[in-house]
């Protein structure tokens, strides 16, 4: 009798997201393959995989799970590699297309909450919540933090990528008060008149105009240490950076040492540049939000990722043409 296809789910190993039971997935795919999660270090090492991923007709990946050049060589009777979210750079992509592996993400599962974080992080810093609740916490009601305090309608809110999120963001911003500019020399002609929003013909116009940047392009070539020192000059010193796209985009350098010289008011990061943390004195930067790259996390949305992700397990098994294939 013809065995069952195999779809993998494979999680890093220190920090288990998958959930064991894979109860969503199993639910999906119960009509069309046998379901197995594993868990692995930070990447698929091509000479100790186990079988299972041998064997699996369709894998699906979690967190930056790392799949290069060597590990997809052996990955005989794979047809779709599948990223449990948006980012796709953990994977060897070419290499994938040279097999007739088709990479696919899930890139609209998170809008809602990274756009949400992205101003919540926004808000923290124009508003000085975090300083002021200390200072209540003090005992004291001097609010020696209103010179930074301005009307959120007499601010520039910047927006670098306005794909899915960096939309959402500026519609969101725009509705509190905020001037919204964006720059994206992708998107066509026109996207401004649509959204509301103005458009700059430059990063560099960008930096210098506005008084909150906010990162939602994708880390590629491209993007990559997009904002480093040079960037970070262009700013006003009034200004605040928000990073809630990826890490590799800001350089964490140059953004710590703009905030401890006081040429950058204050930055929130829910996603940090060989993240996380490392060590006390990057953990004291001064006026510094960061979260653990969670941006993305809600109840709902996770139930959303992961039954997409599972759909298009289910049409890689059963020979169907997927989507949001990224090769």
């Amino acid at each position: 009798m013809k065995s069952r296809p195999l779809v993998v789910i494979l999680s890093r190993s220190d920090s288990p997201v998958a959930e064991a039971e894979a109860k969503i997935e199993r639910e999906i795919l119960a009509d069309a393959a046998n379901v197995r999660t594993i868990a692995l270090s930070d990447r698929l090492d091509p000479g100790a995989l186990p079988q299972e991923v041998l064997d699996a007709t369709a894998i699906i990946i979690w967190h930056s799970l790392t799949v290069d050049a060597a590990a997809i060589a052996r990955l005989e009777k794979c047809r779709a590699l599948i990223r449990n979210g948006v980012g796709f750079d953990s994977i060897d992509i070419a290499a994938a297309a040279a097999r007739g592996i088709s990479v696919c993400n899930v890139p609209d599962y998170g809008t809602e909450e990274v756009a949400d974080h992205a101003i919540a992080l926004s808000l923290a810093l124009c508003r000085r919540l975090f300083p002021l609740d200390a200072e209540a916490k003090r005992l004291g009601w001097r609010i020696e933090h209103t010179e930074r305090l301005h009307r959120l309608s007499t601010l520039v809110f910047g927006i670098v990528g306005l794909g899915r999120i960096g939309t959402a963001t500026a519609l969101r911003a725009k509705a509190l008060g905020f001037h919204v500019v964006f720059h994206d020399p992708y998107v066509p002609s026109g996207t401004h008149k649509a959204v509301g929003v103005e458009r700059v013909s430059s990063l560099e116009e960008l930096l210098r105009r506005s008084d909150v940047v906010s990162i939602h392009c994708p880390l590629n070539p491209e993007t990559a240490g997009l904002i480093g020192s040079r960037q970070l000059a262009l700013m006003k010193p009034t200004a605040h950076l928000v990073n809630t796209a990826r890490g590799g985009i800001v350089s964490k350098a140059a953004a710590f040492a703009a905030l401890r010289a006081g040429t950058l008011a204050g930055a929130g990061f829910d996603v940090i540049e060989d993240e996380p943390l490392r060590s006390a004195e990057e953990a004291a930067t001064p006026n510094l939000i960061a979260t653990c790259h969670a941006a993305f996390c809600s109840v709902e949305g996770m139930i959303e990722m992961r039954s997409t992700s599972a759909r298009i397990a289910r049409a890689a098994v059963l020979g169907q043409p997927v989507w949001n294939r990224v090769n």
